[in-house]
């Protein structure tokens, strides 16, 4: 069962003080201390399965007091030995009677429980590597990011955001930025102006025969976002892993020129080799990769 929410949660610059710690920007230590953002994460994971929250980066424990509240069991993940202490001793209660387990160690590398939900403030240095870290697991998240990564996760093609990361994300969930939280909500204020993002898991629209060569396909294509298709393909054979990049290209041709795979012309069209990376759909890089994979690979 959850924690019986108390009248008032712990004040965050109080838990701060009783911590005896200043944050460090040079260790990536922001500490959010916005009572009425803290407030609205948890209320963002409404109706997922909070039977067992993750936190990622527990800091002072201001979010973890939170998640006690609507959570059956919490677990934090925290890498500054200091502060893991800190939040074992603040929540001596919710430890002993198995509602709250304190991880001490990096996120990247520590063995990761079964969660049912994550909801984190995660250290921005880290955003990148903890969110596909977190994504394949397809749990729902809420997840508090720069606010220019987290436009970059939620684009969609054609626009200015739109990129390798949006794909990757959209590969794995639906994502969406739900608040913009200002530099002041953070003691100490960090340079940027931060954002949460929800993710809901589900399956993509489209196939892929090879998940890693797909993933790796886009990466390589949107090195060359200002190139035509035609030509990211080629120059990135050595990033993707293509055999022969020239015959993918010519597979392509024939698809966009009703030669072969009427199922792929439909979604590829006409004029795919000629469009830039910041304009072909998700489903667009799958069926690419799919001929990549057919085509370009193994000598084939």
């Amino acid at each position: 069962m959850a924690r019986t929410p108390s009248d008032e949660f712990r004040d965050p610059d109080a838990l701060v003080r009783r911590a005896g710690v200043r944050a460090d920007p040079n260790r990536d230590q922001h500490f959010l201390v916005d009572d009425r953002v803290l407030d609205r994460l948890p209320e963002y994971a409404e109706g997922m399965d909070r039977r067992h929250v993750l936190e990622v980066g527990g800091g002072t424990g201001a979010l973890t007091d939170r998640l006690l509240a609507v959570a059956d069991e919490v677990t934090v993940v925290e890498r500054d030995p200091d502060l893991a202490a800190f939040l074992r001793e603040e929540f001596e209660g919710d430890v002993a009677a198995g509602h709250l387990t304190v991880v001490e160690g990096d996120a990247l590398d520590v063995d990761l429980p079964e969660f049912t939900a994550c909801v984190s403030n995660l250290p921005y240095g880290i955003s990148s590597e903890i969110a596909f870290r977190l994504l394949p697991r397809g749990k729902p998240a809420v997840l508090m990011f720069q606010k220019e990564f987290a436009e970059r996760m939620a684009a969609e093609p054609g626009e200015d955001d739109y990129g390798r990361l949006s794909v990757t994300a959209g590969h794995y969930a639906d994502v969406e930025v739900v608040e913009v939280v200002p530099r002041e909500a953070f003691s100490p204020q960090p340079e940027v102006e931060s954002a949460v993002v929800r993710t809901t898991p589900r399956d993509p629209e489209y196939e892929v025969p090879d998940e890693a060569f797909f993933l790796d396909f886009v990466k390589a294509v949107f090195t060359q976002r200002r190139k035509t298709i035609r030509n990211a393909i080629r120059n990135t054979a050595h990033i993707s892993g293509l055999d022969d990049a020239d015959a993918v290209v010519d597979a392509v041709e024939a698809v966009s020129d009703g030669e072969s795979e009427a199922d792929l012309r439909e979604v590829l069209g006409e004029n795919i080799l000629r469009k830039r990376a910041g304009n072909v759909t998700p489903a667009q890089f799958a069926a690419l990769a799919r001929l990549a994979d057919e085509h370009g690979r193994g000598g084939s």
